[in-house]
């Protein structure tokens, strides 16, 4: 390896060994301090300057998208007039490293005065900010990860652990589900799998579908213009069954000459996996990863076929 290669492995040692010596420090103050945040009416505002305020906002973000409403607001900003958007029923999450930064320092009065309560997360446990703090987390660490041992690498890495571990805890608190999340991150992936059902996606137009005595070289044809590597055999609209190219090919196999005389009634595989119009595409998904299969047919409560959901048609 390269001396490059030493420095950043020494680099993630030193976070990662951060992050491990956060665990016997957090107990009853994490506890105190999710119970302050589920308590809270209002919003929790998430405040710090600096590199801390950087961390503070991803924090923020992470609480918004996890079902606790919350936003990151500059201190430097809350004496030009964003002061007002604290209210009385919010909480405030304060970064601070060193726990003496003025620009914190400065509101705490105004905060004290409402009765807003104060989290802290700080490296220093005898600061002002901390003990002037409801909860208080001690994010302090040994030495940074910089090789000069200045920049905030160690400190910040374990302070941003600290928000993901109120986070999770919140989650857990408030039984916050996948549908939930998908709820607050419609445009992301999970959101789409989460929100979309199968009649969004489904194939409608076009679809392979044939009667039980429509011969199999017949059926042949359909399945290729279908391009989706089945038939639907229905008779007066009911679904009866389904015919893949893989029986296709295993009764061209047994039959051999035979082929050509059956129908499709012959070889289709009855009672074939249905889903109804509205179920999620991340069930629909789950559906064909259980059975092994790559379509499954859309059908409404009637048993009529409506459209056909392949495994392409999930990947969102």
């Amino acid at each position: 390896m390269s001396k490059w290669t030493d420095i950043a492995i020494q680099c993630l040692r030193d976070e990662a060994e951060a992050i491990l010596a956060l665990m016997p420090r957090i107990g009853a103050n994490l506890d105190q301090a999710v119970e302050i945040i589920l308590a809270c009416k209002g919003k929790v505002i998430v405040t710090g300057v600096g590199k801390s305020g950087l961390i503070g906002a991803k924090i923020a973000a992470t609480f918004s998208s996890t079902g606790t409403p919350s936003f990151f607001v500059n201190p430097l900003d809350v004496f030009h007039g964003d002061l007002g958007v604290i209210a009385s029923d919010d909480v405030v999450l304060a970064i601070s490293n060193s726990g003496q930064t003025d620009e914190l320092l400065r509101f705490l009065p105004y905060l004290k005065s409402h009765s807003i309560p104060v989290i802290a997360i700080t490296g220093n446990d005898s600061s002002l900010l901390a003990q002037n703090s409801d909860a208080h987390l001690f994010a302090g660490v040994d030495h940074e990860a910089c090789p000069l041992g200045l920049a905030p690498t160690s400190s910040t890495t374990a302070t941003l652990a600290l928000g993901d571990a109120i986070a999770c805890a919140l989650i857990e608190a408030r039984s916050f589900k996948e549908a939930d999340f998908a709820q607050f991150h419609p445009g992301g992936s999970l959101g789409r799998r989460l929100l979309t059902t199968a009649e969004d996606v489904m194939h409608r137009a076009n679809l392979p579908i044939i009667s039980p005595d429509t011969p199999l070289p017949e059926t042949l044809i359909h399945m290729s213009e279908g391009r989706l590597g089945l038939c639907v055999v229905v008779d007066n609209k009911k679904l009866l069954g389904i015919i893949t190219d893989g029986d296709l090919r295993r009764a061209l196999q047994i039959n051999h000459d035979a082929f050509f005389n059956l129908q499709a009634a012959d070889i289709m595989s009855r009672n074939p996996k249905t889903v109804p119009p509205t179920m999620r595409i991340a069930d629909v998904e789950n559906l064909l990863h259980k059975y092994k299969i790559h379509a499954v047919i859309v059908t409404d409560n009637r048993g009529e076929v409506k459209g056909i959901v392949d495994s392409f048609s999930t990947l969102l």
